[in-house]
């Protein structure tokens, strides 16, 4: 009897270790769940999308983008260009975001650093950023209104030990309602195969300059 309830006990603990390992490593919470939709538009051999959430804005230098970028010749100045104010537009549109972990920017980011980057706008930028699974949120979020290029030059870039030719874009944007974010900033790009990626910004908010670990 005393082995009986000495196996039911290991069992029991065995089940309950397993149940907990489940929930810390393999369960999804309800905080970091992002709604998934059918993009609205996509552009021919590029993995960008435009969302349904996305606002007209954005809508509109997507389709910038898929101009560009559908042409027989890529313009790489104007794909820059393009690119730098989708992200900014994505990334301080706070508004249409579901959670902390929702972050804006993502795609146009370099495959190599987007967890850092994922990590510093969580805890920064995104830190208070309530979840609104729910669609409950009353919070007031920024919605970014307009966009401006203020300089734009070619330079290079340090990455992974060597230097590669990049753009510099400086850019300012406004703002639909002045909730105290930022509004200038400037952004480093690299062309790796087709693909520019973003690899630095630096703004007064973050206080981050690079994401790549070095």
């Amino acid at each position: 009897m005393k082995r009986f309830i000495a196996m039911l006990i290991v069992a029991i603990l065995l089940i309950g270790a397993s149940t907990l390992l489940y929930f810390k490593f393999f369960k999804v919470t309800n905080s970091q769940k992002i709604k998934e939709e059918k993009p609205l538009e996509t552009i021919d051999n590029f993995d960008y999308k435009l969302q349904k959430r996305d606002r007209s804005l954005y809508k509109n230098e997507f389709l910038n983008l898929k101009n560009i970028l559908e042409k027989d010749e890529i313009d790489y100045d104007e794909y820059a260009k393009s690119i730098s104010k989708l992200f900014i537009i994505d990334l301080y549109t706070l508004f249409n975001k579901e959670n902390k972990y929702d972050v804006g920017g993502l795609e146009f980011v370099y495959k190599d650093i987007i967890d850092n980057y994922k990590l510093n706008v969580e805890n920064t930028l995104y830190k208070y950023l309530e979840d609104n699974v729910n669609n409950d949120r009353k919070q007031q979020l920024p919605i970014v209104k307009s966009i401006d290029i203020v300089n734009f030059e070619k330079t290079t870039y340090k990455i992974k030990n060597k230097m590669q030719e990049a753009y510099k874009v400086e850019l300012k944007w406004d703002y639909e309602e002045d909730l105290d974010y930022d509004n200038k900033g400037t952004i480093i790009l690299i062309k790796e195969d087709k693909y520019l990626y973003i690899v630095e910004k630096n703004s007064d908010y973050t206080k981050q300059t690079s994401y790549e670990n070095s």
